[in-house]
């Protein structure tokens, strides 16, 4: 599918490129054209309007800068001069059949292709003028600018292929990113699902033989009832994380009390705090106010208070503290005495399904905490982040605030 996706990019973008080069050399060639035909027709309507030759024999005018001969015609199409230094005009025959070639056209102005001549025909109640002039240099500059404008235009197609293809690199990189994380999240959560239903469907079959006694069948409903409710939770997590992937989420944001918030949270998790032997403090500065869902909020709190529950160590402490940084920002900290993290464990923790210690698999950790605490703080355009230092594991919060 990735490679489809770059395939279709490099198409796309190539295709909008080939139709911009084709646009802008077609158009520098077309203007050249026009302004070289427009300057020599201009020429000759100047050497036209002028019927008796004030410069000397054989020396241009100003404005000439092609080469060019006239001749003057009678009322019954003879010839009755011919002028012009460029040219040899002693071939009476020559000129006789360029006179006719113009007369027969019904356009005073045309080319005679066979002779690399453009004429201007001037009509008088008692005869022709006719000026031409030569139009090989204009077709030999033509010829060239068209061999240059295509080796341009070659040279650019393949300069613009190649970067193409490596920006499709970078273009699909989030989609070939969020293709392999699914990936993973999919097998991450069969895997998890597996272990219960397996449980749930052995139970279910013991269930169903005659013979079982009294005290093994109560054993298995309760295992199915605790799988079934771990299945639930996960489930339950699963719908959450998707939730704070959606952008609609956003258009639920108010005013909200963060310090009252974050005051409130800690009450339920000091009670479940000192049942494990555990000290919580919490400083929390008043008046701390951010715009968000405070649904979301409050979960963002809960995540990192039960995970510092869980893996602070026996009789250590866990520390709450909510306080301002800077002006527009704030910053709520969760840290908890235990086992430091390793810096690679750091950018992994807050990955779906990831558990530094996988012993915890089965006791309701599933490793989505991190990840929909994560969630929630990108949908608040905030940050995230987990550090280690003087034997305390911190996770920090870091919102804007008005």
């Amino acid at each position: 599918m990735i490679q489809r996706l770059r395939f279709k990019f490099v198409l796309v973008n190539m295709g909008i490129v080939t139709i911009l080069l084709c646009t802008i050399l077609g158009l520098v060639f077309y203007f050249t054209s026009a302004q070289l035909e427009m300057e020599s027709i201009r020429m000759m309507e100047d050497i036209a309007s002028r019927p008796f030759q004030l410069d000397a024999p054989g020396e241009p005018g100003p404005d000439v800068r092609l080469p060019f001969f006239t001749l003057q015609v009678g009322p019954h199409g003879e010839l009755m001069s011919a002028d012009g230094g460029y040219y040899d005009l002693s071939d009476g025959d020559l000129l006789s059949g360029l006179v006719a070639t113009a007369a027969a056209s019904p356009q005073r102005l045309g080319v005679i292709s066979e002779y690399e001549l453009r004429y201007y025909r001037v009509d008088a109640p008692a005869s022709q003028r006719l000026v031409f002039a030569d139009i090989s240099s204009e077709r030999a500059t033509l010829e060239g600018l068209r061999t240059t404008c295509l080796l341009i235009g070659g040279l650019s197609f393949f300069a613009f292929l190649w970067v193409s293809i490596l920006l499709s690199k970078w273009a699909v990189r989030p989609v070939e990113l969020a293709w392999k994380q699914q990936r993973r999240f999919v097998a991450a959560a069969s895997h998890e699902l597996k272990t219960p239903l397996t449980v749930i469907m052995t139970n279910a079959e013991l269930l169903a033989a005659p013979e079982l006694r009294e005290e093994k069948r109560e054993k298995s409903l309760s295992s199915i009832l605790a799988m079934s409710r771990q299945m639930r939770g996960l489930i339950e997590q699963m719908l959450e994380l998707a939730r704070t992937d959606s952008p609609e989420a956003a258009a639920l944001f108010r005013p909200v009390d963060l310090s009252r918030l974050v005051s409130q949270a800690v009450l339920p998790f000091e009670s479940l705090f000192f049942e494990r032997g555990l000290s919580l403090d919490a400083q929390v500065e008043e008046g701390i106010g951010v715009t968000g869902e405070e649904t979301q909020l409050r979960r963002v709190v809960e995540i990192l208070l039960d995970n510092a529950q869980k893996y602070a160590k026996p009789g250590g402490s866990a520390a709450v503290v909510l306080r301002r940084r800077g002006r527009g920002r704030c910053v709520l900290s969760v840290s908890d005495e235990g086992d430091p993290i390793p810096p690679e464990e750091r950018r992994q923790i807050f990955q779906r399904f990831y558990r530094a210690d996988p012993a915890r698999s089965r006791d309701g950790s599933f490793g989505l905490g991190l990840s929909i605490a994560e969630g929630i703080v990108k949908q608040h355009r905030g940050r995230i982040w987990a550090e280690s230092r003087d034997g305390r594991n911190i996770f920090s919060v870091e919102l804007p605030c008005p």
